[in-house]
């Protein structure tokens, strides 16, 4: 079952080939064995998903099943849920056990698909490597000497070491399709306001956006499918149809590639993985043009002055009285302290600080409101550019998966990962990473973004990119 789509797994669960009992119990006993030497797990609830699996088996069997009956998914620990802790990798949050499950959580009950577990993340989804987690660092499973990416490594890493056919995770800057590009698996990101943040627990909120993992782009839109659409219970969700692909053939499809990032930090071993696989879509029957998008080289700078913003006031309310536990101190002031100052790592209280700066009186004009005028322009270069092409098209890392620990005494240069993936959240655009190739026996990953709304068109063009430069393989633990 390891090399089964969540597509072929339901069609077996349909055909009666196999249970989905059976099919839980394969993936558990896969995550027992194997999951020691990747870590991408937080928590596995071996009991509560055998009891979802009891119930999906029972709704296959009196014709009742919903689309994703039966089907293994794992969920980022930032996504709440009443079953399971949820802690966002901080010892802020350690066993808290929130009062409501979030909404693409009740949409995944109500399509039948059986929940195994909470994956690692960097902590409150600050980081691009998933080693700023409390409860330590998840490992890729094409090198386990390397980072998976973040802060969704955790989902990433489960869906490639084949833990799980599908998962969850958050995409605020690339947190799922970094992850996804260093882990040789599909990651979409779709329109900002198409998925749901009712309890995705916030970090920036005006860039926040649940996303999807999956071996295939297939798998990938139908898990999209299932937990898209409309939510009154989030006033930024768009009414609109849930998420699905629709068939685009590659003839006449027109590509565009920042000229920008041509002469910027893209490896170029990367570079030539990603131009081998344009040469093959050029074969197809579609075109490649050089685009002008001055603005794309602001982007992690516009980011890292908006996202601590943001963060700074959505981490306001963890002071030890609320949630989790409390370190206590000299009165009210010093308990609020002391918990903040022990329980939250380094990372988020380097944000958190910067956020305030950015915000405080004097600097609040110089950088925050500069920062949401150039995140402006980004969009409106973008949409211009959208008039003239389909899809914007870059690698979606400038470079494969680095050792763990190799930014420890550089996060600028951490940061600097997030060159391709950030101006697709500035914008709020649709956007997808895919397995090119491979550069030294680590994946490569392209990424395409579109216009907002166009979710449907972009996953039907990333599945004949896919269908063009063939299967990629997945790493062989055993």
């Amino acid at each position: 079952m390891t090399g089964w789509t969540a597509r072929e797994t339901a069609a077996a669960l349909r055909r009666r080939e196999v249970s989905a009992v059976e099919v839980a119990e394969f993936f558990l006993d896969r995550i027992q064995r194997l999951d020691l030497q990747i870590g991408a797990f937080l928590a596995v609830s071996r009991e509560w998903a055998l009891q979802q699996a009891e119930l999906a088996q029972k709704t296959i069997d009196d014709g009742s099943a919903g689309p994703l009956s039966g089907i293994p998914v794992a969920l980022k620990d930032n996504l709440t849920t009443r079953e399971i802790p949820t802690t966002c990798g901080s010892r802020i949050l350690e066993g808290h056990r929130p009062v409501y499950d979030a909404h693409v959580v009740e949409r995944l009950a109500q399509a039948g698909a059986v929940i195994l577990g909470k994956t690692n993340l960097d902590e409150f989804a600050m980081g691009g490597s998933t080693e700023s987690s409390a409860y330590g660092v998840t490992r890729n499973p094409w090198d386990t000497d390397r980072s998976p990416g973040g802060s969704s490594g955790g989902s990433a890493a489960a869906v490639a070491a084949g833990f799980c056919p599908v998962a969850l995770g958050s995409d605020t800057g690339g947190s799922v399709r970094q992850p996804a590009a260093l882990c040789g698996v599909v990651g979409f990101k779709p329109t900002y306001g198409r998925v749901s943040r009712r309890g995705l627990v916030a970090f920036a909120s005006s860039l926040d956006q649940v996303g999807m993992f999956g071996r295939t782009v297939e798998d990938a839109a139908f898990l999209a499918e299932a937990v898209s659409g409309h939510d009154p219970g989030d006033s930024t969700s768009i009414p609109f149809e849930p998420v699905s692909l629709e068939p685009v053939p590659l003839k006449g499809v027109r590509l565009g590639f920042p000229k920008q990032l041509r002469d910027s930090a893209i490896d170029p071993d990367v570079a030539r993985v990603v131009d081998a696989a344009l040469a093959s879509l050029r074969k197809e029957g579609a075109s490649v043009v050089e685009i002008d998008l001055p603005s794309i080289e602001l982007g992690v700078s516009t980011y890292y002055v908006i996202a601590p913003a943001e963060a700074s006031s959505n981490l306001a309310r963890y002071d030890g009285i609320r949630f989790g536990p409390r370190v206590d101190g000299d009165g009210h002031v010093g308990t609020v302290a002391s918990t903040r100052g022990k329980l939250f790592g380094h990372e988020v209280k380097m944000r958190m600080i910067l956020g305030t700066y950015v915000l405080s009186a004097g600097y609040y004009d110089a950088y925050y409101h500069r920062a949401l005028q150039v995140r402006g322009m980004m969009a409106a270069e973008f949409e211009k550019v959208f008039q003239e092409v389909d899809w914007v098209v870059s690698p979606t890392s400038p470079r494969t998966a680095f050792r763990l620990g190799e930014f420890a005494d550089d996060p600028l240069a951490l940061k600097a990962m997030d060159l391709c993936t950030v101006p697709a959240n500035l914008g709020g655009f649709p956007s997808l990473s895919l397995p090119c190739g491979a550069s030294d026996g680590l994946p490569v990953g392209l990424l395409l973004t579109g216009p907002a709304m166009s979710d449907g068109r972009l996953l039907g063009t990333a599945h004949s990119i896919e269908s063009a430069l063939g299967p990629f393989p997945a790493p062989d633990l055993g």
